[in-house]
């Protein structure tokens, strides 16, 4: 593939000038604090040492990241598992594409597992809006990340969307990596996974073939997250209410790092990723009459289905749907002290909010929400294995 576009300013650095970037970053008053409030426990020299004599990025997920991240997960999970490694190849290069659930863990901690079990990690879109300071830029781009640049004016975010589907184009075909993007802007607060037809359509803008031809090459691959619990369902529950109250309502940055600092360093009860089968065959039995705009569709249908088959269910999956819908469908697949226990947790989540007013009606829609959350993932599931048939009982 040629390359007519400059990737410098949204590329991962590059190895030649990693050294050069990790000295820059070592100084930064405001990384020193981040690793202190993050490993208490560190002695903050000795570990800036030990990054300057780090030679790429590499050597850096593997020694610096990988046990950061083994800590995390003794702290903070009940364990990481992953299932469907057997569908992708050592040797190939993924266009990864997961539900997004936690701002920083969903693609760290997919690379965690390649790394453990001998795969290759990949390369990491993540916003520009979370790069809220420039040592944020520096510290993610040393990690394999590439940037993904939003809320911009109409004109340039063509431009930068035709910049972005080059760049993930050419680290598949010609870099010879993996990357992991998410099938959408932002999580989903809800927990309602769906691919915005927007990012299939940025997808398919590179290359010189037919929209399918132009997805065919990146090897779209969807991947499955799961967490037990999630640490920012109660500031997700927040947002939905803020929102009902003021539709004009934005999330602040401070709010953002809120997120990123609670996901990280939170509870989150086991977590399991399932790595799917690749949808090109599934793209190549299109049929070549559908518009693009059909096509882009049938695309997102298609990775929905990937991906809501391959969830990871949990018994408070099932007690969440079972009290939104105040019934007992699933009652086999729980214990009353597991339901009792879940009801705890969700009124000790709710307590958490911390807004001067909230009336009981409000405290009853982020309940309401928190069910949600929890009950859509075993929702979609339901419906991707009934895919096909006349009734789907959800």
């Amino acid at each position: 593939m040629d390359n007519q576009y400059d990737f410098s300013d949204i590329a991962p650095f590059a190895d030649d000038v990693f050294q050069e970037k990790m000295a820059q970053l070592v100084k930064e008053p405001g990384f020193e604090h981040a690793v202190k409030y993050v490993m208490p426990d560190v002695d903050f020299q000795q570990f800036a040492g030990m990054l300057l004599s780090i030679p790429d990025n590499e050597v850096f997920q593997r020694q610096v990241m990988y046990p950061f991240l083994q800590m995390l997960v003794d702290k903070t999970t009940a364990g990481v598992t992953v299932g469907g490694l057997d569908n992708i190849d050592k040797d190939k290069h993924y266009t990864f594409m997961s539900n997004h659930r936690d701002i920083v863990l969903d693609a760290t901690l997919l690379n965690y597992c390649f790394l453990i079990n001998g795969f290759p990690t990949s390369e990491v879109a993540i916003g520009n809006n979370l790069l809220i300071y420039e040592w944020i830029t520096d510290l993610v781009k040393l990690n394999k990340s590439f940037i993904v640049k939003r809320n911009l004016r109409l004109t340039k975010a063509l431009e930068a969307a035709r910049q972005l589907s080059a760049y993930i184009h050419h680290v598949i075909l010609n870099k010879h990596e993996s990357l992991w993007i998410a099938q959408r802007e932002g999580r989903c607060k809800d927990s309602n996974d769906m691919t915005q037809e927007s990012l299939v359509k940025m997808l398919a803008i590179a290359g010189s073939g037919s929209f399918i031809d132009n997805l065919l090459q990146i090897n779209i691959t969807p991947v499955s997250i799961s967490y037990e619990y999630d640490p920012n369902d109660y500031l997700k529950a927040k947002e939905f209410l803020l929102k009902r109250l003021d539709p004009e309502f934005k999330k602040s940055p401070h709010d953002d790092l809120l997120s990123m600092e609670t996901g990280l360093l939170q509870p989150k009860g086991r977590v399991h990723f399932h790595v799917g089968k690749s949808i090109n065959p599934a793209l190549e039995s299109l049929s070549a009459e559908l518009d693009k705009q059909e096509l882009s569709k049938s695309v997102c249908r298609i990775i929905d289905r990937e991906i809501h088959s391959n969830y990871k269910i949990y018994p408070i999956n099932y007690i969440a749907y079972d009290t939104l819908h105040a019934g007992d469908r699933f009652k086999e697949r729980y214990s009353a002290e597991d339901a009792a226990e879940f009801h705890r947790y969700v009124e000790s989540q709710l307590d958490k909010v911390d807004l001067t007013e909230i009336s009981s009606l409000d405290r009853n829609y982020m309940r309401e929400m928190m069910y949600t959350m929890y009950a859509n993932p075993l929702r979609n599931k339901i419906a991707a294995e009934n895919a096909g048939n006349d009734v789907m009982d959800v």
